[in-house]
């Protein structure tokens, strides 16, 4: 798909079609007026006969709209003009996006960029455009034998803006969308793999490939290293799998080296089955969606390459699968993690936090300026969340703020919970200096205090995706959050980053 920028008078647009807004009840946006201006009512008549009201997610394709250069031009229903916010407007570029790409027409000029949005600049509406544009275009169809094809797809976009000042933030603007659907559309297509497919090996071959396309450090840890080094609850979580567990390490150096990174951790089981605390067989097939931190750190990290954010960033993945067997590990052994701290395993299906702790600790030896952990870790988060929001704890308030204004500049929005001390009661053990689960009660919070034993040395933050990372059911598949919230967060790091090189330096007095 190729994405352009233009400032020009929508009936003058020569073009496959060109898409403007129409508010409920019958009530033209502005560029829609300039058009009817040219067709002499042509859209007032038409509206005014009942053709259209204008309620959210309708459409309505007219051909040789007298006045217009175009071939069509496509009425996109945008609700009542009081409630356009940001979901409304979302809405509307995916109605319009959908309902080109079935027309037959090879481009589309879309002004409903022009809209007003509460709060929403225009670099935002170019962005969210790009964003939405290509999660409505995407499919993963590399397993089928017979792919659904589009007898004509939509090859070009074109946005529109107001006034030619706002070009260059457009175009800016655009560039970033363009980089947060790429790592999205990487996100989605590994963790919409299936699990003989999408193995720790395989992973660590996207990260390598990853790495090589954009200049990126990557090293690939192996069982014996992970030995070495005593990642003993990895370890413990890959025992009843054939499959090789991997740890995969990858750097993005775009500032100083004396500048401290900014560590992203993923959780990377590529199918989970609970281990000897077998999961239930319904629904067991989109564990193959338990990997899709790891999967949303890869994406961040080619979204943050491709945009050459000015930030040092380091990704880790800990990577294997969760299968039973005779070597498994066993509800009630004890297990010592890389950093000394003893586990004992009450349920081998609370994996993730085994996996993550040892990832945790290394993350020590970076020094790093914050670390962010994400994973689909708790069942316990979709009760209380829902698919609407990320679950978000933290040790640092600061920190917490960042994401969650990132989450709300992205419309990927987390929401937080507590991490007192209080809740830490529930994960005492007789045996191990901690449990690896809390019981029933606040089973999100308790599985993010067991992570912050093991980020006591820096400002941490943990992201629990579960219930926002893919959808189930008849429409499954991976949504490819939190990529937006995880890369606005480091373009805020990064404009911050800016904005301190451009300060004058004191001059030391003599």
């Amino acid at each position: 798909m190729e994405f352009s920028i233009k400032s020009g008078s929508p009936e003058k647009q020569r073009s496959a079609c060109v898409v403007v807004g129409v508010f409920e009840p019958r009530k033209l946006s502005a560029p829609g007026e300039v058009i009817d201006k040219a067709a002499q009512q042509y859209l007032a008549d038409l509206l005014r006969r009942g053709d259209m009201e204008g309620k959210a997610g309708t459409a309505l394709l007219l051909h040789n709209v007298p006045g217009t250069l175009a071939d069509r031009v496509l009425l996109v229903g945008l609700g009542k003009e009081k409630e356009f916010h940001e979901k409304e407007y979302r809405q509307a570029i995916t109605t319009a996006v959908r309902t080109l790409n079935e027309t037959g027409g090879f481009d589309g000029t879309i002004y409903l960029t022009e809209l007003s949005v509460k709060k929403r600049d225009i670099g935002w509406r170019v962005r969210q455009a790009v964003i939405v544009a290509l999660e409505t275009l995407y499919r993963f169809d590399q397993l089928k034998s017979k792919k659904d094809e589009v007898r004509r797809p939509l090859r070009k976009l074109t946005f529109s803006v107001t006034r030619r000042g706002e070009l260059a933030a457009a175009e800016s603007a655009m560039g970033e969308g363009y980089a947060i659907a790429e790592g999205q559309k990487l996100m989605k297509d590994l963790a919409n793999l299936p699990g003989n497919y999408c193995t720790p090996t395989y992973l660590a071959e996207q990260a390598q490939a990853l790495a090589k396309e954009h200049n990126l450090a990557v090293e690939v840890l192996d069982r014996a290293d992970m030995e070495k080094l005593g990642m003993n609850t990895l370890l413990s979580v890959a025992q009843g799998s054939h499959q090789p567990p991997k740890f995969i390490v990858l750097r993005h150096r775009g500032a100083g080296k004396d500048v401290k990174p900014i560590v992203l951790v993923g959780k990377g089981i590529t199918f989970d089955t609970g281990g000897i605390s077998l999961k239930p067989g319904l629904e067991m097939d989109e564990m193959k969606y338990d990997m899709s931190g790891a999967a949303s750190v890869l994406g961040t990290l080619k979204a943050a390459a491709m945009m050459q954010l000015p930030l040092n960033i380091v990704g880790l993945i800990p990577t294997t699968e969760n299968m039973p067997g005779g070597g498994a590990t066993k509800p009630g052994d004890v297990i010592t993690s890389m950093s000394g701290q003893t586990v004992e395993i009450l349920n081998t299906d609370a994996e993730g936090r085994l996996i993550l702790c040892d990832a945790l600790t290394y993350a020590e030896r970076f020094e790093p300026d914050c670390v962010v952990d994400v994973a689909t870790l708790t069942g316990a988060c979709v009760v209380a969340l829902g698919n609407v929001a990320t679950g978000l704890t933290a040790n640092n308030e600061s920190l917490a703020r960042e994401l969650l204004d990132a989450g709300q500049n992205a419309y990927d929005r987390a929401w937080q919970l507590p991490l007192w001390d209080d809740y830490q009661e529930q994960l005492k053990s007789p045996f191990a200096d901690v449990a690896n689960i809390g019981g029933r009660m606040a089973g999100t919070i308790t599985a993010a205090c067991f992570l912050a034993r093991f980020a006591q040395k820096y400002n941490w933050a943990h992201l629990d995706i579960a219930g926002t990372a893919y959808r189930g059911g008849e429409k499954k598949g991976s949504t490819g959050r939190p990529v937006p919230l995880l890369t606005h967060f480091l373009m805020g790091r990064a404009a911050t980053a800016k904005q301190q090189a451009k300060k004058p330096r004191s001059k030391k007095k003599a």
